[in-house]
């Protein structure tokens, strides 16, 4: 990994570099979209760059892989890298741009530290940077090998829209076909597409989407759930998913990526007990796992726990309990803010691992949601006995958990 002299130069500076990281995020942002404003029209997210969460995610990330290199110099942050090289997968993020953002990141760095930046520190934090850029890079580079993608060239495919349901007032399911009739690619379940739109402004804004399961109206159908996403506190309304709803319809046809995400059922989950907690549209990729659960005949225990505003707003409400029901050993809990007449006193408010009898011995637990829900389950599960390394989670958006966990 490092060499002593770049860790003992990291180790040093990492203090420094940390706290003036927002300074510098900032600045390559500027810069780099100066120089590229495709880049922004085409491929970063408007949204979470106008409300500053993607440079919070790079400025975590960043943070916590030299952190990791300078405390774990024997271990690489295989974590973190496989879910970034994902998305960047996803969004066809090819090698030569790693040299463009190494040129306006380090730009940026010299503008904010001024002298500080001794030729020393700029090769350490040089080190660092490639490190993680090259292990992204080999990482991508698998990923498209295994889905036929090469790199900027074929990363999007033309599916039609063969059927959309209205889950909720803000869920709808688009369920899709390749436009060419030839197969559709496999995916396992939990794994997400990105799926590019061409806006009024020219824009091509990409979003990614759970797959939500497959088989509906044939075997080379897949399906999406999409919720309309309404600005709140001066923040806009979603680009990509408001104009999915107001103007995506059944014939119509959607430029979508190869599948890709890490959160997905290992192969050794068949003889485990699994917990799969989810809030909201976080729903999505774990109704996929539950259907695999329940077409392979998992027999271990399955506990499944759901928190949403109401019944009504539960998206795909009976698919999570038609699924649940299949397993021979599967319960659920819904938790809802707004319960319906009847409905259980100790399932009422956010999700409590409390009101559930027992979390069996060596339970797995999948958890896809807001943060906060993330981490209150999070510390509940490790409150009862169940392993950090068996938490696995998917983050809707920038993923900051990583750096501040």
């Amino acid at each position: 990994m490092l060499s002593e002299p770049s860790a003992a130069t990291v180790r040093a500076t990492l203090p420094v570099v940390g706290a003036a990281i927002g300074a510098i995020t900032e600045r390559f942002y500027d810069r780099l979209f100066t120089a590229h404003p495709e880049l922004l029209r085409d491929l970063f997210n408007r949204g979470n760059q106008a409300a500053g969460t993607q440079r919070q995610a790079l400025a975590g990330s960043i943070a916590a892989f030299a952190t990791h290199l300078v405390e774990h110099p024997d271990e690489r942050p295989d974590v973190m890298l496989n879910r970034i090289a994902h998305k960047h997968a996803s969004l066809g993020v090819a090698p030569d741009q790693y040299e463009t953002v190494h040129r306006h990141l380090f730009a940026a760095i010299v503008e904010v530290l001024g002298d500080a930046v001794t030729p020393e520190v700029a090769a350490a934090w040089d080190d660092v940077y490639w490190l993680m850029a090259n292990a992204l890079i080999a990482i991508e580079a698998r990923l498209y090998a295994e889905q036929g993608v090469t790199a900027g060239e074929n990363t999007w495919r033309e599916w039609e829209v063969v059927g959309r349901v209205e889950e909720t007032e803000d869920v709808a399911t688009f369920r899709l076909r390749p436009a060419d009739g030839a197969p559709a690619p496999g995916f396992r379940p939990g794994q997400y597409v990105s799926v590019q739109v061409r806006l009024d402004d020219g824009a091509r804004q990409i979003r990614q989407y759970s797959l939500s399961g497959a088989g509906h109206g044939g075997l080379d159908v897949r399906q999406i759930c999409v919720k309309r996403v309404r600005g709140e506190a001066g923040t806009p309304d979603g680009e990509v998913s408001n104009h999915l709803h107001a103007r995506v319809r059944e014939g119509d046809v959607l430029r979508v990526s190869a599948p890709y995400g890490d959160l997905v059922l290992g192969e050794t989950d068949a003889d485990v007990p699994l917990l799969l907690a989810t809030a909201g549209i976080g729903v999505t990729p774990m109704i996929a796992m539950l259907e695999q659960l329940a077409t392979s005949g998992h027999r271990a225990p399955v506990t499944v726990v759901h928190a949403d505003r109401s019944p009504a707003e539960h998206a795909l409400r009976a698919d999570h309990e038609a699924y649940t029901a299949k397993l021979p050993d599967g319960s659920a809990y819904f938790f809802y803010e707004r319960p319906e007449q009847g409905h259980p006193a100790e399932l009422t408010g956010y999700a409590d691992l409390a009101a559930l009898p027992a979390v069996p011995a060596g339970t797995r637990a999948y958890l896809c949601g807001p943060l906060p829900f993330m981490r209150a389950i999070r510390s509940q599960l490790l409150a009862r006995g169940v392993a950090a390394a068996d938490i696995h989670y998917e983050v809707f958006g920038p993923d900051l958990w990583l750096a501040r966990s």
